[in-house]
């Protein structure tokens, strides 16, 4: 069995508890769930769920370009937002960072933090 690896870049914000921003094990890459703070100044980025949206999936990114993969790897995002309202705008930013084939999606409605409007997480599968 191939060992387990875990990532961590100081391109997206640290974690808050006892988990990895990304973790391989074999060919498959699982990124933590991101949100829109700046990885710089540990500040929430933007009030809008576009602005949130973009933040949080370039924290996604630099998860997965530390272990050597990319948006084009990914076979499934999950997408958690606090506000049905906000499902569009999300979209709009969200098909900005995917082409086809598109990664598969679930998209839920639930509490966040207060602030965060978007939560998105990924899995990959890589090498």
């Amino acid at each position: 069995m191939s060992d387990k690896i875990a990532f961590h870049t100081a391109k997206a914000p640290r974690p808050a508890a006892a988990y990895s921003q990304g973790v391989r094990k074999g060919g498959i890459l699982q990124v933590a769930g991101q949100v829109p703070v700046d990885p710089e100044t540990g500040l929430v980025v933007g009030e809008t769920v576009g602005e949130q949206t973009r933040q949080a999936l370039e924290n996604v990114r630099a998860v997965l370009e530390e272990a050597g993969s990319g948006f084009d790897d990914v076979v499934m995002l999950r997408v958690h937002l606090t506000r049905r309202e906000d499902f569009a705008a999300m979209n709009a930013v969200y098909e900005s960072y995917v082409s086809e084939p598109y990664p598969a999606r679930t998209t839920v409605f639930v509490g966040l933090a207060e602030g965060l409007l978007v939560e998105i997480d990924a899995l990959a599968v890589v090498g």
